[in-house]
């Protein structure tokens, strides 16, 4: 599960393109392709609907050959079949495990809390990043101290409700300021393709551990390795740090 730019068709060993996405036509590959053009050289405004389009084939286009497309940023992954699209009348993110005061937060809820905005690079196991990306949302230690963290806690789980994907943290990564419980990329509603309405963001750390679709925070006495971490990639995936396969994608 991951939204990444990648330099090959295929997705990486584990990962699937989207079975329900269609393949983009040769008009419409060309035609995006100007547009793409254009974009690129009057930028501005206009960059940005060309490369918000860009977005919407590339989700759909299990060929990888959008990734081609000027104004292409970010390449979409799942490691399900199909992830159903939430909102504030159906999302839900539950708080448990080791904790004082187990909470339930609609969107709403987490917006009323104290908002943290960022701008990071985007970084990639694999090499590549997008820089300068804008995240808001709420810091995940202000979470955990509102439900109160028990003193044997060690560690947080991370699900996903796509149903399948899992991440992980020490209570001492989970701390840090610059990780966030994010409801915004790029200065707009986390989307859905991006992991919305509320991902994951550990900004000192490689992607793959900015967990998508975030829909529970367990607290626990001992660090789970997730999804790919079960798979071989690191578990402490700081950047510049990492001894994680090269190939690991990113979430």
């Amino acid at each position: 599960m991951s939204d990444s730019r990648s330099k090959v068709p295929s997705a990486p060993p584990g990962l699937e393109a989207d079975p329900s996405g269609a393949p983009v036509g040769r008009r419409v590959l060309l035609g995006m392709l100007g547009l793409g053009a254009v974009g690129v050289t009057a930028g501005g405004p206009i960059q940005n609907v060309v490369a918000k389009g860009v977005d919407s084939v590339a989700q759909k286009d299990p060929t990888g050959l959008s990734d081609l497309l000027p104004g292409n940023r970010f390449r979409y992954y799942t490691v399900t079949a199909d992830t159903p699209e939430q909102d504030e009348t159906t999302y839900r993110l539950r708080i448990g495990g080791m904790v004082d005061k187990p909470m339930t937060y609609r969107l709403s809820d987490l917006a009323a809390m104290p908002q943290t905005r960022l701008v990071r690079d985007v970084q990639c196991v694999t090499g590549w990043r997008v820089p300068k990306t804008p995240f808001a949302g709420v810091r995940l230690s202000t979470i955990l101290d509102a439900v109160g963290v028990s003193p044997n806690a060690k560690a947080i789980r991370f699900d996903c409700f796509d149903g399948a994907y899992t991440e992980s943290l020490t209570i001492e990564q989970a701390r840090h300021p610059e990780v966030l419980v994010a409801t915004s990329m790029e200065n707009k509603p986390v989307t859905h393709a991006h992991g919305g309405p509320v991902r994951l963001y550990v900004a000192p750390m490689y992607f793959y551990k900015s967990a998508k679709w975030l829909s529970g925070i367990t607290v626990t006495d001992k660090v789970m390795p997730g999804y790919w971490e079960l798979r071989g990639y690191d578990v402490d995936a700081w950047v510049g740090r990492s001894n994680g396969r090269s190939d690991a994608p990113t979430v």
